[in-house]
C-alpha cells in the first residue's frame, strides 16, 4: 500500500513551490519522498524529480508538430499519457515499495475538472499500484480580496472534488500574502468555512462588472452551499507548523495515519473520528526536522 498526493491548482497557485517544500518536510520526519512530474510545461523544477513526464513528451514539440496552443497540448499530452500508462507504471515501480509519492500535475483547469484524462489516469495507478491517494487542490489566497473571484474559486473547487472523486483538500495557498492584496470583507474564517454567501452579494453589487450578474451569481452561490462539501485550510509553506497541520489533514484523509496500526476495528474507529491533532511525536526524527525545517526557510545570518 503506497500513499502519497495529486497536487493540481490553477497556474500561479503555487504547485510547484508546494511540491519542493512539501517534499523536504517528509524528509525531514523520516519520509522516503519521491516528486513525480506530470507538467511538460514545467521546464524549471526546483526539486530533485524521481520521475519526470518530459522523459516521455514534451509540450514544446507537442505544439510545434501538431499546431496547437498551450492549453491544447497540455490536452494532448495528458490524453498521450493515458495511453502510455505503462510507461509511467514501469517509472514508479521502483518508489512503490517504501516511499511517498508527490504528483505535480499541470495547472490548466480543464483537465481536473472537465477532461477525464487526468482522473483515468490516476484511477489507473490507484488500482494498478494500490495507492492511496489525497486531492491537494491550491487556491491562491489573493483571490479571497475579489468577491468574484474567490465565488470562481469555489466553482472550481468544487467542481474538482465532483470530478476527481478523490479525498480531497482544498488549500488557500500564500496565506502569508494574503495582507497585500488589499483587506478583506470579512474575517479569514468566514472564506474557509464557506457559509453563508448570501453576505457576499452586498460586496459583488458595488462593483458595476458584477452588478448584472446579480441572479446568477446568487444561484451559483446556492449551488455551492446546497453541495455542502467545499472548506478550505490555509498554508504557508515556509511555516513548520503551517505544513505539519495540513499534513495531518493528508494523513488522515488516505488513511496513513493507520498504516502501522494493529488493532481491531473498535481502535481504528477512534482515530479516525478523534481530533485532528494526533501525536506526530510519535515518529523518530520530528522534533530535530521541526528545527532543519525552520533552517531550511530561515537561515541563520
Amino acid at each position: 500500500m503506497v500513499f502519497g498526493q495529486v497536487v493540481i491548482g490553477p497556474p500561479g497557485s503555487g504547485k510547484t513551490t508546494y511540491c519542493n517544500g512539501m517534499s523536504q518536510f517528509l524528509k525531514l520526519i523520516g519520509r522516503k519522498v519521491a516528486v513525480i512530474n506530470l507538467d511538460p510545461a514545467n521546464d524549471a523544477l526546483p526539486y530533485e524529480c524521481a520521475v519526470n513526464i518530459e522523459d516521455l513528451i514534451k509540450l514544446e514539440d507537442v505544439m510545434n508538430e501538431h499546431s496547437l496552443g498551450p492549453n491544447g497540448g497540455l490536452v494532448y499530452c495528458m490524453d498521450y499519457l493515458q495511453k502510455n500508462i505503462d510507461w509511467l507504471e514501469s517509472k514508479l515501480m521502483p518508489f512503490i515499495k517504501d516511499h511517498y509519492l508527490l504528483f505535480d500535475f499541470p495547472g490548466q483547469v480543464e483537465l481536473f475538472s472537465v477532461h477525464t484524462n487526468v482522473r483515468n489516469i490516476i484511477n489507473k495507478l490507484m488500482k494498478k499500484l494500490d495507492l492511496r491517494l489525497t486531492a491537494i487542490h491550491l487556491v491562491d489566497a489573493h483571490l479571497c480580496s475579489d468577491p468574484g473571484k474567490y465565488v470562481s474559486a469555489l466553482l472550481l473547487s468544487l467542481s474538482t472534488m465532483i470530478h476527481l472523486e478523490l479525498p480531497h483538500i482544498n488549500v488557500l495557498s500564500k496565506i502569508d500574502l494574503i495582507e497585500s492584496y488589499g483587506k478583506l470583507a470579512f474575517n479569514l474564517d468566514f472564506y474557509t468555512d464557506v457559509q453563508d454567501l448570501s453576505y457576499l452579494q452586498y460586496h459583488l453589487d458595488q462593483d458595476p462588472r458584477h452588478a448584472k450578474y446579480r441572479k446568477l451569481t446568487k444561484e451559483l452561490c446556492e449551488v455551492v452551499e446546497d453541495y455542502g462539501l467545499v472548506n478550505f485550510t490555509t498554508l504557508d509553506i515556509q511555516d513548520k507548523e503551517s505544513v505539519a497541520n495540513l499534513v495531518k489533514l493528508i494523513d488522515k484523509s488516505n488513511g496513513y495515519i493507520f498504516a502501522g496500526i494493529e488493532g481491531s476495528a473498535v481502535e481504528y474507529s477512534k482515530i479516525a473520528a478523534g481530533p485532528l491533532d494526533w501525536d506526530y511525536y510519535r515518529y523518530p526524527f520530528f522534533l530535530l526536522s521541526m528545527i532543519s525545517f525552520k533552517l531550511i526557510f530561515y537561515p541563520v545570518n
